[in-house]
């Protein structure tokens, strides 16, 4: 059931009916119910995957959460008895106990996550290898639809119930609904359950500034899909798949639109899913925060799928950074290295192995791989470069004009934009080949021959493409300029609520990509 469905239009409007009908205690209940009937419509032998995760993450916290109480009762009535050095290695083997459940734990989880998503990738690459004439036949394994992002969720849940974070939910519904709940279920955000369960499970009454909070987020959503995203795509699966024929101008014209085309994608998706959920009374984290006014890659990676950058981050940079062996690399690489080489060893290990698995994890293939890879060399170049950044602002004074600000902005586009590529050809060689032809086989007639009319658009398609690219980056403008929130603005002044809603509205219904043969996109993180 994809978002752009009208079934699902429907599911949600009922869901939402019955969700302010219902006694508040049976909100939460309810919202279970409607999440594993949103994955049975998919495919009912997905259950069985999310089915699994949920009691294997439900159980295996239960018994840290059993583990760490025991232990804290136990020092606490022998807390005369016990010294220094009694109690440092009880806690030393409370620890070691919850870590085994935990590994159990993500060795399940995880488990099968690796094994769905990624077992005939690892086939094909011993066949590639070995060079084996029929070697090992690839696998008929399903892959459930957004198991990486509930995997992620339940990972975090468990690791932070291991640290003493949060305590476990004893409630298993709670916990099948914290994994499953369907609005972030397809692309995120990837919650914490710290933070989604002060709302998931309370009972809220309807609350109309909420609602219609919520309700023009996702006419917002729809629009940036259906009016901008998916009209766009049209023109670029030409110039993805018919690379003999499109190349040079042509790359560069494909990595800008499939810019555009992503971000009103991926935030229209998000916008989709915080809207429904606000409509319900229940908040999830920002996903993205302007990404496109980034001034360097790093920065743009703290606004872009921000939970899935924290997510990285806290239960695998930091971990590894402060791991017993990456402590002794890093003692070893400043004795043997010196000082200034030395201290950079674990930290930028740490960061190529976060990286690495950010690239894995969106997808089994070497083009993801090598899409993390070339993200953690960038950045690791623009953080060596630093000292000389400096020299040059010191010199030229620079820095804080709004021209060098509009070079770095549209600098850090045209550098994502590139590595973009990688997802866009999905092959390696093809992918450097097309990078390197922007800039020897570039011919400038492409944007004045009528070259672009022959993509599956027409002159109104563009027209409308350029209003809504307008639109869009007059709201970035907007937010980043004021620091306000355009929703509260609007819900300041009724009539203009209704009007901004209704032009949404009939934007979406008049100039939505639809018509005779027409099929809606799915989102692009759906794959995930």
């Amino acid at each position: 059931m994809l978002f752009t469905d009208y079934s699902f239009i429907l599911f949600v409007a009922v869901v939402l009916l019955l969700y302010y009908i219902v006694p508040r205690k049976m909100q939460w209940p309810l919202l279970l119910v409607a999440s594993y009937y949103f994955y049975y419509c998919d495919d009912w032998r997905y259950l069985i995957f999310i089915t699994v995760t949920s009691v294997a993450t439900w159980s295996c916290a239960l018994i840290m959460d059993k583990i760490g109480g025991k232990g804290d009762a136990y020092l606490k009535a022998h807390k005369a008895d016990m010294s220094k050095e009694e109690r440092k290695a009880y806690k030393a083997q409370v620890k070691h106990k919850k870590n085994m459940v935990l590994l159990l734990s993500l060795l399940i989880t995880i488990g099968i996550l690796a094994v769905t998503k990624y077992t005939n990738f690892v086939i094909n690459n011993i066949n590639n290898f070995l060079k084996a004439g029929n070697g090992i036949r690839a696998m008929d394994i399903i892959v459930p639809t957004a198991i990486s992002f509930y995997t992620f969720q339940a990972a975090s849940y468990l690791i932070d119930v291991s640290r003493g974070t949060i305590k476990a939910e004893k409630n298993f519904f709670k916990m099948a609904l914290f994994v499953s709940f369907f609005p972030q279920l397809v692309q995120g955000p990837i919650s914490r359950f710290g933070d989604l369960s002060q709302t998931l499970y309370s009972e809220h009454k309807f609350e109309l500034n909420g609602f219609g909070r919520g309700l023009i987020r996702i006419f917002w959503g729809y629009f940036k899909k259906l009016v901008i995203a998916d009209r766009i795509m049209i023109a670029i699966k030409p110039m993805i798949t018919m690379t003999d024929k499109y190349y040079g101008t042509y790359v560069f014209i494909a990595m800008l639109f499939y810019a555009l085309e992503l971000y009103c994608d991926f935030t229209g998706g998000i916008d989709i899913t915080i809207g429904i959920s606000e409509c319900m009374g229940i908040k999830l984290k920002e996903n993205f925060i302007l990404p496109y006014f980034s001034k360097n890659v790093k920065e743009y990676w703290n606004r872009w799928h921000i939970t899935m950058g924290t997510w990285f981050t806290d239960y695998i940079f930091y971990p590894l950074s402060v791991s017993p062996k990456m402590l002794k690399l890093s003692k070893w690489s400043r004795a043997h290295l010196g000082e200034k080489i030395g201290k950079r060893v674990t930290v930028y290990l740490s960061c190529f192995l976060v990286w690495l698995a950010t690239g894995v994890w969106h997808g089994a293939a070497w083009n993801f791989v090598v899409w993390g890879l070339a993200n953690y060399v960038v950045i690791m170049v623009s953080q060596e470069l630093e000292p000389l950044y400096a020299k040059f602002h010191n010199k030229f004074h620079l820095k804080n004009t709004k021209g060098y600000a509009v070079f770095e902005i549209c600098r850090t586009i045209f550098i994502m934009s590139c590595i973009r590529l990688f997802d866009c050809y999905r092959n390696v060689p093809l992918t450097f080949k097309m990078i390197a032809s922007m800039f020897t086989k570039a011919n400038l007639k492409v944007y004045t021959d009528g070259s672009l009319m022959q993509l599956g658009l027409t002159s109104a398609d563009y027209t409308v493409l350029f209003i809504g690219f307008l639109i869009v980056l007059g709201v970035g403008i907007y937010k980043a300029q004021t620091k306000k929130d355009i929703r509260t603005e609007l819900m300041k002044n009724v009539p203009l609520f209704c009007f901004v809603c209704v032009i949404l509205i009939v934007s979406i219904v008049v100039l939505g990509a639809y018509g005779v043969g027409f099929d809606s996109t799915q989102f692009i993180y759906n794959q995930f």
